[in-house]
């Protein structure tokens, strides 16, 4: 699943989702299901503290080559030199901000973030490993 079988140059028409980030079973990579103390994997039966959950990278893109049109999904690690961190230390970054600055109402830092990965990749060109 991991081996790539060709190379795409396309550029970046959308961003297909709003949250960049998930809790991601440290075994299969799967979302997990959290609440306030706890993290449950459904695929894997995975469980532990929330505190201790793992976040990934997810983004979904609508990308362009000369003759068409395609919605992919780019996981995980490939994408931290692109933020400048890791998703996890991105996520401790966030919940940070929204602490500190005694943030209620998380959509307007939410909304910030994604008009940074619109203006870092919308009209991008890249090469992608499909």
């Amino acid at each position: 699943m991991n081996s790539v079988q060709g190379l795409l140059a396309a550029s970046v028409i959308s961003i297909q989702n709003s949250s960049f980030i998930y809790p991601a079973c440290q075994n299969c990579f799967s979302r997990l299901i959290l609440d306030s103390r706890r993290f449950n994997c459904l695929k894997c039966g995975c469980t532990g503290e929330a505190k201790d959950a793992s976040y990934r990278y997810r983004l979904s893109l609508k990308i362009a080559d000369t003759n068409d049109l395609f919605d992919i999904t780019v996981f995980g690690s490939c994408l931290d030199p692109f933020f400048g961190v890791t998703a996890e230390n991105l996520q401790r970054y966030i919940q940070d901000f929204n602490q500190l600055s005694g943030e209620t109402n998380t959509e307007s830092s939410a909304r910030a973030l994604v008009q940074a990965v619109e203006t870092c990749f919308v009209g991008k060109r890249f090469i992608f490993g499909v």
